[in-house]
Parts: C-alpha cells; sequence; structure tokens
C-alpha cells in the first residue's frame, strides 16, 4: 500500500524543516508503513507516556536528552502521564532523594522540550481537552479510552517514542482508531445487573477486558454513569485486556447502536453472578491493610470532595492516599477539602501514580483500592490487593483493617 504525502510532510521527511522534525516524522513514517496507513493525519493535542523514572531508567533519560539536544521542540499542546513521585512535597512524603532527583532531571528535559509540566492520567481534567472528531497521539491506556470513547476524539495508544515524536512533528498515521472501520464494536455486552459504583465499574471493565482483550465492545443496560464512572470502566478494561474504546448505548459519543456494531458482532452477558466472582476473585487472603489509595485514573475535584465528606472527623488507622493533577489538587486546597483529609490522616498527592511509583520501598503490602486498573497493576507487582467500593475502602482505614465487604 502507497504511502501519500503531502509537500509539507515531504519538505519534513527530508529535513527542510530541521533535524528534530526530520527524525520524528520518520519514526511516524515507519509506523505508518508497518500498519499500511495510506495517510498521514495533523493533530490537535498529545499527551506522552513513559514519565516515571521508575520505568524509563537512565536508557531512557539518556533517550529524552538526546531529543532535547537535537533542538527538538514540540509543534502541538503537549502534556505528561504521571510521575514516580509527587514533584513538589517528595521529601515530606518519605520518596528516595536519588530516585527523586532523578525524576525531576526527567520533568526538566520534557519541559526544554516545550511540553506543558502536567503529570497527570487524566488530562482532559487538566486543560488538555480535545474535542469530538479531533486526530490526537495520546500514550497513557485510561486517557486514550476515556478520550476515544467519552469525547469522541480519534487516537491509537501511542507509545511513549511514537507520542513525543508526533508532538514533535505534529502528525500521526490514519490506522487504527482514527479510522470510522475500526471504531465499531466486536462484541454486544448485556449488562444484566445494576452497576452503581466506582468499584462496580471497574469489575465490569476488568471482566471485559479478561474476556475480550483489545475488541471494541457495546454494552447495553447500564442505565446511567458519570463520566468518574465511565473512566473507572475503559480504565480497567484497557488495563486487563488492552481496550482502547468502548461504546455504552444511550451514554458514549458514539453509541449509536446500528451503526456502531459491526455485522457479525458476538454477543455476551454480564450478570450478578459474574459480578459477585469477580469480587470473590479480587479479595481472597487475610485482613491485613498498610494503605488505601485511591484515584487511579487520577481523582477529579468531586471525588477528593466525596472522600473529604467520608473522612471528616475521623481518625484514620490506615493512611489514605489519592493520587490526582496538580490543578484538581490545587482546587481541593482551594476549597479545603485537604485539610479534612490531612486531619484524619491521609493526603492528597499529585503529579504521581502508585503503579509508577517506588511504593516497595515504603514498606506497604497490603493495599486496597476502588480502581479496577490499581488492581490489576499493583498485584501484578506482587502486592495483596483488597478492591471494594470507596465506602468500603474508606471504612477499612478507619477501622484498620479489610473485612468481608460482600457477604
Amino acid at each position: 500500500m502507497t504511502l501519500y504525502l503531502t509537500r509539507e510532510e515531504e519538505a519534513m521527511l527530508n529535513g527542510e524543516m530541521g533535524e528534530a522534525r526530520q527524525r520524528a516524522l520518520e519514526i511516524i513514517v515507519a509506523l505508518a508503513k508497518i500498519y499500511e496507513a495510506e495517510r498521514l493525519l495533523p493533530i490537535t493535542s498529545v499527551q506522552v507516556s513513559g514519565v516515571s523514572y521508575k520505568n524509563l531508567g537512565e536508557a531512557g533519560l539518556e533517550f529524552l536528552e538526546d531529543w532535547a539536544s537535537s533542538g527538538a521542540t514540540v509543534t502541538v499542546p503537549t502534556t505528561l502521564n504521571p510521575a514516580g513521585i509527587d514533584l513538589d512535597d517528595w521529601a515530606e512524603v518519605g520518596f528516595d532523594k536519588g530516585f527523586s532527583e532523578k525524576q525531576l532531571k526527567v520533568i526538566e528535559v520534557f519541559k526544554s522540550l516545550g511540553i506543558t509540566p502536567t503529570c497527570t492520567c487524566t488530562p482532559y481534567l487538566a486543560g488538555n481537552v480535545p474535542k469530538f472528531g479531533d486526530h490526537i497521539a495520546w500514550g497513557e491506556s485510561s486517557a486514550v479510552s476515556f478520550a476515544n470513547s467519552v469525547i469522541g476524539a480519534r487516537t491509537n495508544r501511542e507509545g511513549g517514542p511514537s507520542a513525543l515524536a508526533s508532538a514533535i512533528c505534529g502528525k500521526t498515521a490514519a490506522y487504527g482508531y482514527h479510522l470510522d472501520e475500526n471504531r465499531k464494536a466486536k462484541y454486544k455486552v448485556n449488562v444484566e445487573v445494576e452497576v452503581e459504583s466506582f468499584s462496580d465499574f471497574g469489575a465490569l471493565g476488568y471482566w471485559t477486558g479478561i474476556k475480550l482483550k483489545n475488541a471494541v465492545p457495546f454494552f447495553t443496560g447500564i442505565k446511567k454513569a458519570d463520566n468518574d464512572l465511565l473512566k473507572q470502566l475503559g480504565a480497567a478494561a484497557a488495563a486487563s485486556g488492552g481496550i482502547a474504546l468502548y461504546h455504552i448505548e444511550g451514554i458514549t459519543a458514539e453509541a449509536r447502536a446500528a451503526e456502531m456494531l459491526s455485522e457479525d458482532y458476538d454477543e455476551l452477558t454480564f450478570t450478578a453472578d459474574d459480578l459477585k466472582e469477580i469480587y470473590a476473585e479480587l479479595n481472597s487472603g487475610g485482613n491485613e491493610l498498610d494503605l488505601v489509595v485511591f484515584g487511579c485514573p487520577h481523582a477529579s475535584i468531586e471525588e477528593i470532595k466525596y472522600i473529604a465528606s467520608k473522612v471528616k472527623g475521623s481518625k484514620l488507622k490506615v493512611p489514605i492516599w489519592i493520587t490526582s493533577s496538580k490543578p484538581v489538587k490545587e482546587v481541593a486546597k482551594r476549597a479545603g477539602y485537604d485539610k479534612l483529609i490531612e486531619k484524619a490522616g491521609g493526603k492528597i498527592l499529585s503529579d504521581m501514580c502508585a503503579v509508577v511509583a517506588p511504593m516497595k520501598s515504603f514498606g506497604f503490602k497490603h493495599i486496597a483500592v476502588n480502581s479496577g486498573k490499581y488492581l490489576w497493576y499493583l498485584r501484578n507487582q506482587g502486592f495483596e490487593i483488597k478492591f471494594g467500593s470507596t465506602d468500603e475502602c474508606i471504612n477499612a482505614a478507619i477501622r484498620g483493617a479489610w473485612y468481608d465487604t460482600k457477604s
């Protein structure tokens, strides 16, 4: 298949717009040829993954420094995925100094590339908000799912290097979820149980990812869901199965049943027994608890407000960490939610995610979450995870131990 390039793209590829943009476009063209794209697309924004020094290491840092030394700068609005520390309060929280200094160096290199140092997996809550139909190049799995499904923008799940290349040259290849035909659902998932809480939506997403791998589902039977619940569903399905796009009848951006189901779709049913089995599967083991962590994907101001109202006047026996973006944390501070949470024994942490932070250095072993994505990744890192609703997690922190929430 022949790849068509515009005159501007040919000039960029020939080095007429500088070495950095030439190198960046070479990466995009290589991907276009691999995926048999016929053309490139201009993009409106980028979200770069691969930000934590825990994942990058020295090789990743050197890769970024090489881009910076070439004079590269981004050409479209670009934000970052979470880092491995709270960039402002890392010392107070207790992060290792050596690790933290390396992480801060990574952020400085990204800044030198012209990238806004907003480190969050919810860029749409922090100023990076695409419009319906926009072509973008985002890397973080839950952000990709939200952008595709809830907003109706168009992106594949980019790797760190490809997202950065797109940010520098302003282009991506026209394949995958950028094309209409690939956005149709391969499966119709009939939800026959009422899903209400964050953990219910996370359990449904977890189950769907396991069942469908990376295929596009079309959900029926979900009566209502706000953006916080939708991000939980998408995050869990992306973690357990790599799902980057889903539709919910009557709710999500493109959920028109007649148009968004493939002609040869298959059907699955999610029942009350399935929901019960997921909770049972994900809550084996004892009741020990060292930490409760919320904010995967990063907590919204409504989530923080709710947690603050629930811990107000309490004294936590187990600490609560809430991870969020810096802009949302600042609003929480202005509203006084941080004081209520801190007085109870919790913390609001910004710019970071427990998945990509050196959590074992704190000695944590037993962690409770309301997030299917946190559950998937932290359990795979060797932590014993307890999974329940926001209220169940808060009550456990107050009591100092987990308990059988579904008996």
